[in-house]
């Protein structure tokens, strides 16, 4: 029978960073995940942190803010495509544009950015019908709503970025065929980026 201690291999520290390292660790996640500038200044600063820069070049200390730069001039990086992407995506899952502009934030985006992908009136009502829809708030429960747990409903579809208006509008519609002609009241009218 083997020994448990004497199996376990000894974790080493991981070698510090250099330039090229550092570079290639920035390539291999803007090629992985779509991102927004901050948030890969971000990645590489923690990455830093966990390992630390080469000591032979330490008077030479890595511009994280350059190498960005230098992403988002090559095209590798684009802040508003991702603010596209990011916004679209939470819309279609069903969280409302309050959740968006805070997702957007918390990813670096910048104010006008934002402001440009913001989704118009009936794309937010297509995203509180589906939150609706999938959670089984209001007129798509399977009971009668009792006022505690449409306060509750209420309340979810706050969290999920809607406002208090499109939340109640879902919530307090009398049935499902109600709720879809709320959608539609606005949909001719307003230009649907995120469908």
């Amino acid at each position: 029978m083997r020994n448990h201690q004497s199996s376990r291999r000894t974790k080493r520290a991981p070698k510090p960073l250099s330039a090229p390292v550092l570079e290639e660790l920035a390539l291999a996640y803007v090629a992985r995940f779509a991102t927004s500038a901050a948030k890969l200044e971000r990645y590489l600063l923690r990455k830093l942190r966990e390992r630390g820069w080469d000591s032979e070049d330490s008077e030479n200390a890595p511009d994280v803010p350059a190498l960005v730069a230098r992403f988002v001039d090559k095209g590798y990086v684009d802040d508003a495509a991702y603010a596209k992407m990011r916004a679209g995506d939470l819309l279609r899952r069903g969280y409302g544009g309050n959740r968006v502009r805070q997702a957007l934030g918390q990813a670096g985006i910048a104010e006008n950015v934002r402001e440009n992908v913001q989704p118009g009136e009936a794309v937010k009502r297509r995203a509180a019908l589906h939150l609706a829809s999938k959670r089984r708030f209001g007129p798509f429960g399977l009971e009668p709503l009792e006022q505690a747990k449409r306060e509750k409903q209420i309340a979810a579809m706050l969290r999920a970025g809607h406002t208090f208006d499109h939340a109640r509008a879902m919530i307090d519609a009398p049935d499902e065929d109600r709720a879809h002609e709320w959608v539609a009241e606005v949909e001719e009218l307003d230009d649907d980026d995120f469908a």
